[in-house]
């Protein structure tokens, strides 16, 4: 699939601050604030099936609402919207989404298609990667995101906003009108990845706000055990993270099971060596009861060699995690690249002969920008080089 959208310059940022987004506002929080104005409960309940369920994206569309209600709401909260900027497939049906944000960022987010599950329990319907912040200040060594540096933190409901932009996307779509054909669900995305652009962890306090709201009944509603937070290792956050309520999954962007390989491409594991990681990660798996991922890139000579097998399975049985496997997707202006699919398998067939759980995944959108932060990467260049 081609580029669905044509480029344009980015917008200026505004001029004045913008008002709280009412997606950021949490159900007792309007509650407090229709009470404050003498609204009767079902408004609010109007209002959030307009936000979270038809994902209105415009006061006007809110058609059952007062308009005097709306023009209230209008002038103490923002409305924020996710502006589709770029569109790729691939060949699987993999599609990934560039969204420029109000001030002229943009950042990505990735559907899935249905396959066995990869995170969740049971085989997932459509699976949504999202992301967290502009860039990333963690310069891992192989990673996109970070090429140009951290810009700013996303927030929540720019996070969360991206599970409903995607929705509206598919809304708009045409359908068949052949017989026997069914109707697309109302809820495209039942499982969500927070895998995308930045470090979840590093703006941890807008990302629970926005898994809040994507898991809560008046929300999304997507159940907190569809919702995988994958980190490269800030291990105080993997801790508070394990003490929160929510029955949230975890991933940790692993990419070398000993310090000197680990470290060689991911600088967090200076700080945050792997005995501490491990230790947190321990911490969590007996807090939550749930089984944690390791996301391994396979980087050829890196990391490929059979001789890391060994210390993965190790640290997999401690931890009783499962291994996730991904051949690394090429990087415009790095060095790394792609071991051959007959290696990859190897190392795949050496863990589970280990008796270790492991995935492989090899074919998921390989033939769009696969890799995180190049599509977004490649068009803030090209938008430069414009005269």
């Amino acid at each position: 699939m081609n580029d669905t959208i044509p480029l344009s310059p980015p917008a200026p940022a505004p001029a004045t601050p913008r008002l709280p987004d009412l997606r950021d506002q949490s159900r007792d929080d309007l509650a407090a604030r229709f009470a404050e104005w003498g609204e009767p409960a079902y408004r609010l309940d109007q209002l959030l099936r307009w936000l979270h369920v038809h994902r209105a994206a415009s006061w006007d569309e809110m058609t059952n609402l007062p308009r005097s209600l709306r023009q209230r709401l209008a002038a103490v909260y923002s409305l924020g919207s996710l502006i589709l900027a770029r569109l790729q497939g691939a060949g699987d049906t993999t599609r990934k989404f560039l969204w420029r944000l109000h001030d002229g960022s943009f950042v990505e987010s990735v559907l899935i298609p249905a396959n066995p599950a990869l995170y969740g329990e049971r085989a997932d319907r459509h699976t949504l990667c999202i992301s967290t912040q502009v860039g990333c200040a963690y310069g891992c060594r192989f990673c996109a995101s970070g090429l140009d540096g951290w810009k700013r933190n996303l927030e929540p409901w720019e996070i969360s906003g991206q599970v409903l932009a995607v929705e509206r996307w598919n809304a708009s779509q045409p359908r068949s009108t052949e017989a026997g054909t069914a109707e697309a669900p109302d809820r495209l995305v039942n499982n969500i990845v927070v895998m995308g652009m930045g470090e979840p962890l590093a703006n941890y306090d807008a990302l629970l706000a926005a898994l809040r709201t994507l898991n809560a009944p008046w929300g999304a509603a997507i159940g907190a055990r569809k919702i995988t937070v994958s980190t490269s290792g800030i291990v105080p956050r993997i801790r508070q993270l394990a003490d929160e309520p929510e029955q949230f999954r975890l991933a940790i962007s692993l990419h070398g099971a000993t310090d000197a390989v680990r470290g060689r491409i991911m600088p967090i594991n200076r700080k945050y060596p792997l005995d501490q990681l491990a230790a947190a990660c321990e911490h969590y798996a007996a807090r939550k009861g749930k089984m944690i991922t390791l996301e391994y890139i396979l980087i050829a000579g890196v990391n490929d060699d059979s001789a890391q097998t060994a210390p993965l399975a190790r640290l997999a049985h401690r931890l009783h995690a499962k291994v996730n496997l991904i051949p690394y997707n090429k990087v415009e202006g790095l060095e790394w690249e792609r071991p051959g699919d007959d290696r990859c398998r190897a190392f795949a067939e050496a863990l589970e002969a280990a008796g270790c759980t492991a995935t492989l995944r090899l074919e998921k959108g390989h033939d769009i920008d696969a890799a995180c932060g190049q599509l977004r990467l490649k068009t803030e260049r090209e938008l430069a080089a414009q005269p």
